[in-house]
């Protein structure tokens, strides 16, 4: 289980503007969860289509593919 620690409570991150603080802190927390949630994951199951649903790995690709497109857009670069 995930435990209940929001990682805005550890205050602010080294190296990242105030601004950006906020995004920071949801992508450690969004990390954070991600690892414990998956830590005993059956790997049989990662690409397996629940009532025909997209699977574990498919959303754990799209994560990753939005954020290289909105760090892509951070730096200017689209």
């Amino acid at each position: 289980m995930v435990e209940n620690v929001e990682r805005w409570l550890a205050g602010p991150i080294n190296g990242v503007p105030a601004l950006l603080q906020p995004v920071a802190h949801a992508l450690l927390q969004a990390q954070h969860e991600i690892h414990a949630l998956l830590f005993d994951f059956p790997p049989a199951l990662f690409w397996s289509q629940p009532a025909g649903i997209a699977s574990v790995g498919f959303h754990l690709q799209h994560i990753r593919g939005v954020l290289d497109r909105l760090f892509t857009y951070a730096r200017s670069e689209a």
